[in-house]
């Protein structure tokens, strides 16, 4: 199958990512380079793109789109849990701009036998890298129902995770569950038929997510991976962050609200001691995707874009975040 991905905003990611034609920038989730080709058009020769991602299919589909590049070009197959390491062993101390597109892909989602749509049936497998033992089967069949019970919860925010958990361990007893068209099978049972319909939408839906985030980490990743981010711009480089679901929107919020302010101090604290400085300036409200893009591509219908911009030099002084006795 061919490799087939459609980057959700794509102008509105680069023209707030690229500030410098001739400048390097990272691409943490690759997939098939929509939005990396996109911002090579916009490079000079000298300019550079680092691009990562842990799909093989995906890393293979962005060689050859990249190809035509005129800029210098860079694919590491990894995690961008590893970004410290990549930009080490790459030699980039600073970038001008560094972009994460979470989630899953399309092409992901669209490839049958890879287990992520509950509207296939495939064997249970959901792994992002496919090099990793750890698959949708090992949650799925190996994980005791408080455990089941906590991740439906938490990262598919579903109401009818301990009956869906209940429903799911008593079903493997019998046999194990192997793949996606059983495991649906088991949460339609689970969840009552007037709750189906009124709801809309596939049943199925928020457990899936919250399996694929727990076989891939998606979620242990990302605080980490934004604080490194930032650490690697350069003074006016650039983050963005494009978010598909709640939680992980949540998390990239949090991080850069908390990087952006001045004095973090406990509010009953009179004077500041933290002596903490702003690292970067959130540029505007996240963007959500135009109307035209949302009739041609309805997945972007969840998706948020936060862009912001490392600051020049301290920003110390007497800033008004800054708590001083008796003002």
């Amino acid at each position: 199958m061919a490799f087939h991905h459609v980057s959700v905003m794509l102008e509105e990611t680069v023209k707030g990512l690229v500030t410098d034609p001739a400048g390097t920038y990272v691409d943490c989730t690759l997939g098939g380079a929509g939005h990396s080709s996109r911002i090579a058009e916009l490079l000079e020769p000298e300019g550079r793109i680092l691009g990562i991602d842990q799909d093989a299919a995906a890393i293979a589909a962005a060689g050859e789109r990249m190809k035509s590049a005129r800029c210098h070009v860079d694919i590491v197959h990894d995690n961008f849990r590893h970004l410290e390491d990549i930009l080490k062993a790459k030699g980039i101390v600073e970038a001008d701009g560094i972009l994460f597109d979470l989630g899953v892909s399309s092409h992901q989602i669209d490839t049958a036998g890879r287990g992520f749509s509950y509207m296939q049936d495939a064997p249970l497998d959901m792994r992002m890298d496919a090099g990793n033992s750890f698959s949708a089967y090992d949650v799925v069949n190996c994980y005791g129902e408080d455990e089941l019970t906590r991740i439906f919860q938490e990262y598919g925010e579903e109401r009818w995770s301990k009956r869906i958990a209940s429903f799911l361990v008593k079903a493997r007893q019998e046999k194990p569950v192997k793949t996606t068209g059983e495991l649906v099978d088991i949460i339609c049972r689970a969840v009552p038929k007037a709750v189906r319909q009124a709801a809309g939408g596939h049943p199925a839906k928020r457990v899936f997510q919250a399996i694929r985030i727990e076989v891939n980490d998606e979620l242990g990743i990302l605080e980490k991976a934004f604080r490194v981010a930032v650490a690697h711009l350069k003074p006016g480089g650039r983050i963005a962050i494009i978010t598909f679901h709640s939680l992980e929107d949540r998390i990239a919020k949090h991080v850069l609200k908390e990087m952006s302010r001045g004095c973090i101090c406990p509010p009953e604290l009179p004077v500041c001691v933290c002596h903490h400085q702003p690292e970067i300036r959130i540029l505007g409200k996240p963007i959500t995707a135009a109307a035209e893009e949302l009739e041609r591509n309805p997945r972007s219908k969840s998706a948020k874009l936060r862009i912001a911009e490392k600051l020049r030099g301290n920003m110390g002084g007497n800033q008004d975040a800054c708590k001083t006795l008796g003002r």
